[in-house]
């Protein structure tokens, strides 16, 4: 999930999974795999960053949520390093 703004300056959380594609119309039109489509205040550029970047903490923690820590215990999202940086 990453958080985009929209142009009534709400906050909307993507699923970054479901992003089919992402334009520059001249503003930044994404385009989910439902068919629905966001216009955000991001650059086209930002968005992909910001999925790039979930990807790649996702990947390096296997699984985000529900993981287990170095003490068998279960992380929350404050434990996850870069978390703050995907939303």
């Amino acid at each position: 999930m990453i958080k985009l703004t929209l142009y009534n300056d709400a906050d909307v959380i993507v699923n970054a999974d479901l992003i089919e594609s992402v334009e520059r119309t001249p503003d930044t039109l994404v385009t989910l795999t439902t068919g629905k489509k966001i216009m955000v205040r991001e650059a086209v550029e930002d968005v992909v960053s910001k999925v790039v970047f979930y990807r790649r903490l996702i990947a390096k923690n296997h699984r985000v949520f529900g993981a287990k820590g170095n003490k068998g215990n279960s992380l929350l999202r404050a434990d996850v390093k870069g978390y703050e940086r995907w939303t």
